[in-house]
């Protein structure tokens, strides 16, 4: 694979506006937080795999590192809403869960981090300013676990 295609949207492109549905079956849009605080959009391939646990685990277990009163984080897999709410059960995730099911891969894609062999999200990580600019990205491989220091470091400067 080419680091071409792990690159995702750039900082500075406009972020796509979206709305899915969380593990509860609410609709959340990107929009609901624009104006007022910077979004942290975190694409995972898979629900109850293990490095995708690890990661929201991560952040569950330092929620107040990445969601406070000017940052909200917002997770997206391609898994079907009710996975999404087994898997928040399971593992006490109380953030938001989103699933880019149907159309499948939607946002993914409009976020250059849909792979099209496996039918998933690559581990793409987004922050998106008030104004809806991305302002850091990391995109990694499907078996890549990503490194959220970057996203520590962008928000520092913000």
């Amino acid at each position: 694979m080419t680091n071409d295609v792990l690159t995702g949207l750039s900082v500075g492109e406009r972020a796509p506006l979206f709305t899915l549905r969380d593990q509860n079956g609410a609709d959340v849009s990107l929009s609901d937080h624009l104006g007022r605080r910077h979004v942290l959009l975190v694409f995972y391939p898979w629900a109850f795999s293990g490095i995708c646990t690890g990661e929201l685990t991560e952040i569950r277990d330092n929620l107040g590192a990445f969601v406070t009163e000017d940052v909200q984080v917002l997770t997206i897999s391609c898994d079907a809403m009710f996975s999404l709410r087994a898997y928040a059960d399971r593992d006490a995730y109380f953030f938001p869960l989103l699933s880019d099911f149907w159309p499948h891969g939607e946002v993914a894609r409009a976020y250059g981090v849909f792979d099209e062999k496996a039918g998933v999200a690559r581990r793409g990580t987004f922050l998106v300013d008030p104004d809806g600019i991305i302002r850091w990205s990391l995109v990694s491989g499907i078996g890549e676990r990503r490194d959220f220091s970057g996203y520590h470091d962008a928000l520092a400067r913000a």
